[in-house]
């Protein structure tokens, strides 16, 4: 089935099979590796992607349920050679460490600061409790977060 939607802000039209996964589309054609893939099953969120504004899990999206879709994934974070806000406070809060979760986290946070710019810690720790990370412990990347919630850095 041929599928047409915009992925960082590009239009994209590919073929695909009815059964393939939106994180294999992003990863195998369109070569967007940012996303990540970990338990497969919708438990983890490292393959997390804003689809039409909200944080999904791509490991369970269908491609085909994507027609005329805008996602944005991590590759659609920076312009240009500047960073994300949300990404230089990653780095500025120590809230990377093996960086798997953090394509991940970075696009749950970007949903939530999109429709709520100025979250309470525990609206935070809301929208990313569905992103797994075992390395940081959570707190650098809630105290990142509420760095740039509201225009704070």
């Amino acid at each position: 089935m041929r599928v047409k939607f915009s992925v960082n802000a590009t239009a994209v039209s590919v073929d695909v099979p009815d059964d393939e996964r939106l994180v294999d589309t992003l990863r195998t054609r369109l070569r967007l590796t940012g996303t990540k893939e970990g338990c497969g099953i919708g438990e983890c969120g490292a393959c997390t992607v804003i689809l039409n504004g909200l944080a999904v899990n791509s490991c369970l999206v269908l491609t085909t349920s994507c027609q005329e879709a805008e996602i944005t994934t991590v590759e659609g974070l920076a312009c240009g050679e500047a960073l994300h806000p949300l990404q230089q406070a990653f780095i500025d809060h120590g809230a990377v460490q093996c960086g798997f979760c953090t394509p991940g986290m970075l696009l749950s946070a970007k949903a939530l600061l999109d429709r709520n710019p100025n979250p309470s810690r525990d609206e935070i720790r809301k929208a990313i409790s569905g992103n797994l990370c075992r390395c940081t412990g959570y707190e650098q990347i809630v105290r990142a977060i509420e760095s740039v919630a509201g225009g704070r850095q």
